[in-house]
């Protein structure tokens, strides 16, 4: 079986192909290399002021994600 042009499908055509062919690596592989174009970018830490500040604001989304509302 021929392998499908992954470059030449949308997104979308991808997701489904991959749903469809679950053993298919190679789609996996492409779908994940794609990204998601709605996750939002964050800078990358400079200094370590940055690099302590990115943990905190990590330590509140996990907490805001488990429900439990504890900050810092």
């Amino acid at each position: 079986m021929e392998q499908p042009d992954f470059d030449k499908m949308t997104r979308q055509e991808l997701r489904c192909y991959v749903l469809a062919h679950r053993e298919d690596d190679a789609a996996i592989t492409a779908l994940i290399n794609r990204g998601n174009p709605n996750s939002p970018s964050y800078p990358r830490p400079q200094t370590e002021a940055d690099l302590v500040m990115m943990g905190e604001i990590l330590q509140r989304k996990l907490a805001q994600q488990r429900g439990d509302g504890a900050e810092g």
